[in-house]
């Protein structure tokens, strides 16, 4: 039988493999009526915290900003919109505008054979207008971009405000577009205690590097080693399932857990890798970006390249004061059986009881409609009938 009590700074991992379960077996339930989150794989692990971060209705925001031409206007850059000012957004993530500079100065080729001067830019990261054929009703993007500029490369880069991620399962729903030279990433960062000191980072990436061929995508757990030494390689270049190139919306997932990186692509198994798999608390990162260097490449003058997301989620546990969770897991949730992106459902425990009626509201027959994107009707139902889910823009009472 598996305890699934929350200890700090560990991830409980099942040893049996997951039996599968069609979606929609589960009612859709909030997180406030969840104890713990597991997550489908070859083994099941749980998890405390969930996340969601959705930027596919966001129109109010959209605006793509025209490259800004000065090395300092972009770090000085203020955000694109005021989505990345707001609680939902900066409570959690901050945008960053450091440069390489000091690492150029360097001049140490083990550390950084970068070329090319580069600032990560505010500017670079913002809301876009989803322009794609068949949206169904998606109306908006997420964009990191960077662009090379006559004498430097302005990049955009999001860290996660905590540092305590300790075990998580990161998930996006992206794709890359955009000129040879430029590399895209997901990614769980522990900086070394000196720049110096790389042997010493951890971190796990998923990475797309558009110099590659367009159906390749790295997974690395760092520092890693080319294979032909006497060490194993913690890199691999694996193509993406079913032909698909990484130009292709995707839905791709990266779970770090006691041990070992594991990624998937389309929920299809694409890489494991325990050598190097990073251990202690870290932060979570994505970038877009170009230095010149090896590993990116060099684009060419004036052209660009774009991580675009929908979306971001995320299960975890955390070592921050105040996030780490102790006590029974009663409610188990699963983000991975759900009917409904970012909204769990429970799949062990007590649902919460329905909430009473307020004096006055309409009732919704059996059969009407109850919920769904622009609705305005009676969201309660009849005695002896609950509302339940059928898609985004339709709930029924039944």
């Amino acid at each position: 039988m598996i305890d699934r009590t929350l200890r700090p700074l560990a991830l409980l991992v099942a040893a049996a493999s997951l039996v599968a379960v069609a979606r929609g077996a589960y009612p859709l339930t909030t997180d406030s009526n969840c104890h713990c989150y597991k997550t489908n794989a070859t083994s099941a692990n749980y998890f405390a915290h969930h996340n969601f971060f959705d930027f596919r209705s966001l129109a109010q925001y959209a605006r793509v900003p025209k490259p800004l031409d000065s090395f300092e206007a972009n770090a000085a850059a203020p955000p694109v919109a005021a989505f990345f000012t707001s609680a939902q957004w900066a409570g959690a993530w901050d945008i960053q505008n450091w440069n390489n500079t000091a690492q150029l100065a360097m001049n140490k080729s083990d550390i950084s054979d970068a070329t090319v001067k580069m600032v990560n830019s505010p500017n670079n990261i913002y809301i876009e207008r989803n322009t794609d054929p068949g949206n169904n009703g998606q109306s908006t993007w997420m964009t990191m971009r960077t662009v090379r500029h006559s004498t430097f490369q302005s990049s955009s880069e999001i860290e996660s405000h905590s540092t305590g991620y300790q075990f998580v399962s990161i998930r996006m729903y992206a794709r890359t577009k955009g000129a040879k030279g430029a590399v895209t990433a997901m990614f769980t960062y522990r900086p070394p205690p000196t720049p110096t000191n790389i042997s010493l980072v951890q971190e796990a990436d998923l990475e797309i590097r558009t110099q590659d061929p367009p159906v390749y995508v790295q997974y690395t757990n760092q520092p890693s080693w080319n294979s032909t030494s006497d060490i194993p390689d913690a890199t691999r270049n694996v193509s993406l399932p079913g032909g698909r190139r990484w130009s292709d919306w995707a839905y791709y997932r990266m779970d770090w857990t006691p041990g070992s990186s594991t990624w998937y692509v389309n929920g299809q198994l694409a890489s494991t890798i325990s050598f190097q798999a990073p251990r202690d608390p870290a932060q979570v990162m994505f970038n877009s970006w170009s230095d010149g260097g090896s590993w990116s490449g060099h684009m060419p003058l004036n052209s660009e390249a774009y991580l675009q997301m929908q979306w971001i989620e995320m299960v975890y546990n955390n070592t921050d004061p105040g996030a780490v969770k102790t006590g029974k897991c009663i409610n188990v949730c699963s983000i991975d059986e759900t009917t409904k992106i970012g909204q769990p459902v429970l799949i062990t425990g007590v649902p919460p009881p329905p909430a009473p009626a307020q004096p006055g509201a309409c009732a919704a027959a059996r059969y009407a409609q109850c919920a769904g994107k622009n609705w305005n009707g009676c969201s309660t139902c009849a005695a002896g009938t609950t509302c339940k889910f059928q898609n985004d823009y339709y709930s029924q009472c039944l």
